[in-house]
């Protein structure tokens, strides 16, 4: 009986979760809108403020990072296979997704270098 309520309770959680961190995404974005505002900002300043500098290198970052989380997966699923320990899964999934932003870091800093 606990199950069926468990199960029925997680996408009403969910759903609840999800609403509540897009209305405090969307009420602090407005109350820091409003803000600049009140203290006399311009439109035009407001807009070069958000606009920011975009990242030539994102998706080679994504790309490395991503890369290196199946590498992790795969390497992590074929050892659980062979030694029937169940720890190597989360062990390799954490260790070359960091070793993924780690190098993702230092080849784009490179690039940026050449740039």
């Amino acid at each position: 009986m606990a199950e069926g309520i468990i199960a029925v309770f997680i996408p009403i959680v969910f759903f609840i979760v999800t609403g509540l961190i897009l209305v405090t995404f969307f009420y602090y974005r407005s109350r820091e809108r409003q803000l600049l505002i009140e203290k006399g900002m311009e439109a035009q300043a407001i807009k070069e403020l958000y606009a920011g500098k975009k990242d030539p290198f994102l998706l080679l970052k994504f790309g490395i990072i991503i890369v290196a989380f199946g590498l992790g997966l795969g390497i992590g699923l074929i050892l659980e296979d062979t030694t029937m320990e169940d720890y190597y899964v989360p062990l390799f999934l954490f260790v070359m997704t960091g070793l993924g932003f780690i190098i993702a870091n230092l080849v784009a800093r490179k690039l940026e270098a050449k740039a």
